[in-house]
């Protein structure tokens, strides 16, 4: 059985896509997904499945969203293993001082090619940095993200499917997931 950590884009911003993660959490169900466990309000669930293809056991869940809800999140989806190459990649991982939660993880779908690496890369940051690092943007906000002049523009320079997570929430989700793997 693999490990999966599944992160929904999206889902209960502003009052729109809403999905309660016992909801979540049945869907997944369900789908005969294995010991669904969500974490906060923002569309992250980690289980096991025995399904080898991950990007059908994503649409599956699209799916079953879009049947039961009437709207089409897009999953992206992290083994444990990948997450931890995740953490590994760190690109602040050296510096002292940093507030975990104003460091942000995106998460591709897919790695971004060419074009908007350049866009991304070209991006004048301001008191933000940004690497990117195959399907991760890490991107350390000083000032918060509210303040922000950069994550505009970041969402309009992208134009592909991601979804943004701090780094108190990767650390969490890769905690549950290896939790569940230990209980295999």
């Amino acid at each position: 059985m693999t490990v999966v950590i599944a992160m929904l884009r999206g889902v209960n911003l502003g009052g729109h896509n809403k999905i309660s993660m016992d909801a979540l959490r049945e869907i997944c169900h369900s789908l005969k997904l294995h010991n669904p466990q969500t974490y906060i309000q923002s569309g992250n669930v980690v289980f096991g499945t025995t399904e080898r293809d991950l990007a059908r056991v994503a649409r599956r869940i699209e799916d079953a969203i879009e049947k039961g809800l009437s709207f089409r999140p897009r999953v992206i989806l992290r083994t444990p293993s990948e997450m931890r190459e995740v953490i590994a990649r760190n690109p602040f991982k050296a510096r002292t001082g940093l507030d975990p939660a104003k460091l942000i993880v995106s998460f591709f779908a897919d790695v971004p090619g060419a074009e908007v690496r350049g866009k991304l890369l070209g991006l004048k940051a301001g008191p933000e940095e940004l690497h990117i690092n195959g399907r991760e943007l890490y991107v350390y906000f000083p000032d918060g993200m509210g303040r922000s002049q950069l994550r505009p523009v970041l969402d309009r320079t992208l134009k592909m499917p991601v979804t943004a997570r701090n780094w108190n929430t990767v650390a969490k989700l890769l905690a549950m997931a290896e939790a569940l793997e230990a209980s295999r």
